[in-house]
C-alpha cells in the first residue's frame, strides 16, 4: 500500500513523541510505502488532478523501524525520491497537518475533497474536517459537556461569570492550551481577558465553567475506526498551571478508560466513524468532554510506551480495513 502523509515539515518531526512517526513507522514495518508532502505543496489545475508538487518517498532507517515508542533518533528515515504525486495515485491520503485550523486549512479540505472526486481515499474525510472544529464540535453532544456558552458578547461573558463564579475562556482557534485563562470568583482581569480573547467584539469566544477535575488531568480518549482505544493519557498540570496540553507543561500518564470515560467515547465513536472520522480525540475531564479533536489527534507513543498497548498498530489496522472498505464502495 502507498501512504501519503499531508504532515508539518519532516525537520518538526520528534522521533520519541510524534504519533505520525509512529504511524509511518508501522507502516513501514509492514512494507508499506511511506510518502510525505506539506498542504502548501498541494495544487490544482485545469485539466489535471490534485497533485503534491514534491512529494518525498521516506525509506526510515534500520534503527526507526526496530524503535520502541520515545525512542529518540537523531537521523530517522532517508528521502528516496521526489516527484509530483498526483493525490487519485496512491492508496491512502492521511491529513496530519497540526492545528490550527485556520483558513489555509480549509482551503486545504477544499483540494482534498477535490481529490475524493477524483478516486483518491483521505483519512480523515475532508468534509468531516470542516465540519467538526475542535472546540464547536462538543455542542452536538452537549449532554457531556459543562455549562458552556459561545459569543463575542463581553456583557454574556460577563452574565456567564455572575452565574458561575469560575470560568475558563478560551480561544476558538487555539492548539495545545494557547491562550486560555481562568477567571474565579473574584473576576480579576476578566475585561482585560475578554478584550484581549475577543478583540472587541471581532472574534467569538467559548467560555465554560470551570471542572476542578482538571487536577487529576486534561484526557485525551482516542477513538480508531470507531472503537475506542482502551486507555487514554491523562495530561495533568504541573505546579499553578491551570493547563494540562503537554505543550503548556503537562505531565502525561497513561491510565485505563474510568466507567464515565468509555459511556462518553462508546456514544460518540460510532458516530464520527459513520461520518468518515478514522481517527479521534476526545478531550474530557472529570465527566465533561471539552473538545473533539479531528485534525491530528495525539499520545500514541506516550500510550504505548506506559501500557504496551499498540496504538499505532490498531491505527494502521483500522486504515487498511478502510481503505478496503472504500474501494468496495
Amino acid at each position: 500500500m502507498k501512504i501519503l502523509f499531508v504532515a508539518d515539515p519532516l525537520s518538526t518531526f520528534n522521533s520519541y513523541k510524534d504519533s505520525t512517526f509512529a504511524m509511518m513507522r508501522e507502516a513501514a514495518r509492514r512494507g508499506h510505502e511511506v510518502w510525505a508532502c506539506e498542504v502548501p505543496e498541494l495544487m490544482w489545475v485545469s485539466g489535471g488532478r490534485v497533485t503534491a508538487r514534491e512529494a518525498r518517498r521516506l525509506v526510515l532507517t534500520p534503527e526507526a523501524v526496530a524503535s520502541q515508542a520515545g525512542t529518540k533518533l537523531a537521523v530517522w528515515h532517508s528521502i528516496e525520491e521526489r516527484r509530483a504525486l498526483a493525490l487519485a495515485d496512491v492508496d491512502a491520503v492521511l491529513m496530519r497537518k497540526d492545528p490550527p485550523f485556520d483558513s489555509e486549512f480549509f482551503y486545504a479540505t477544499h483540494l482534498l475533497e477535490q481529490a475524493e472526486r477524483e478516486g483518491a481515499k483521505v483519512f480523515n474525510k475532508p468534509s468531516a474536517l470542516r465540519d467538526h472544529p475542535e472546540k464547536l464540535a462538543i455542542l452536538e453532544f452537549s449532554q457531556f459537556i459543562s455549562p458552556t456558552l459561545v459569543t463575542r458578547s463581553d456583557a454574556a461573558i460577563r452574565a456567564f461569570h455572575a452565574e458561575h463564579q469560575d470560568i475558563i475562556l478560551k480561544p476558538l482557534d487555539g492548539m495545545g492550551g494557547m491562550g486560555i485563562f481562568r477567571v474565579k470568583a473574584d473576576g480579576l482581569n476578566l475585561g482585560s481577558i475578554i478584550e484581549t480573547l475577543n478583540k472587541q467584539g471581532a472574534e467569538t469566544v467559548m467560555v465554560q465553567r470551570f471542572v476542578p477535575e482538571i487536577a487529576q488531568g486534561d484526557k485525551r480518549i482516542l477513538l480508531i475506526g470507531g472503537v475506542p482505544v482502551p486507555y487514554c493519557l491523562a495530561r495533568i498540570p504541573q505546579g499553578s498551571e491551570v493547563r494540562g496540553n503537554l505543550a503548556a507543561g503537562g505531565k502525561g500518564v497513561a491510565q485505563p478508560l474510568s466507567d464515565a470515560d468509555r459511556r462518553i467515547a462508546e456514544a460518540l465513536a460510532p458516530i464520527l466513524a459513520q461520518r468518515g472520522l478514522l481517527l479521534v480525540g476526545l478531550d474530557v475531564i472529570g465527566d465533561k468532554m471539552t473538545e473533539i479533536n479531528v485534525t491530528s489527534p495525539t499520545c500514541f507513543q506516550e500510550i504505548m510506551e506506559q501500557t504496551g498497548f499498540d496504538v499505532a498498530a490498531t491505527f494502521i489496522d483500522a486504515l487498511e480495513r478502510g481503505v478496503a472498505e472504500r474501494a468496495k464502495a
